[in-house]
């Protein structure tokens, strides 16, 4: 024996959070706009199950319409927290996360997505972004005010910080 334990299948996947995804054209639109998935599987030809590790931070966006026009447009940044830990339910997410955004509404979200964008064009990647960046954007849109923009300088702040606390 080397000296190495590996967690077993089933204990790996039970510390993960997982997120299932939907895609039926103009009907129901489930999908992640950014997170760095540890595993995904095909569960059939509209549906798979994304899975996250503790820690990892992912936008997952839902949209949905009928034949009057679309009825859910909505995305939440979420957090996956470890086994155990305390955590927010979220639709199509288990067991749940930390929620650090949550918005609906087409024209909000589309403001959320512009952030996005916004931090992914200064080169950063926005799963790595601030936790409390994305908390800010959602009091700031949920409060009808202008979000300030996320910065590099904010971004090495962040960085330094988890060094430190790890």
């Amino acid at each position: 024996m080397n000296g190495r334990f590996s967690t077993p299948p089933h204990r790996r996947a039970a510390s993960l959070t997982h997120v299932e995804l939907t895609w039926i054209e103009k009907r129901i639109e489930h999908w992640l706009h950014f997170g760095h998935r540890v595993d995904e599987q095909i569960l059939d030809d509209r549906r798979r199950l994304s899975s996250f590790a503790p820690g990892s931070i992912f936008a997952f966006v839902r949209w949905a319409s009928n034949d009057l026009g679309a009825t859910v447009s909505r995305v939440d940044i979420v957090r996956a927290v470890e086994a155990g830990s305390p955590f927010q339910t979220l639709p199509f997410v288990r067991p749940g996360g930390e929620i650090l955004l949550r918005v609906d509404s087409w024209p909000r979200v589309e403001r959320v997505l512009r952030a996005i964008d916004a931090v992914d064009a200064l080169g950063i990647d926005p799963a790595d972004a601030a936790p409390d960046y994305w908390r800010h954007l959602h009091h700031r849109i949920t409060a009808r005010h202008e979000p300030r923009s996320y910065t590099r300088e904010q971004h090495a702040a962040w960085l330094k910080r988890r060094q430190v606390t790890s």
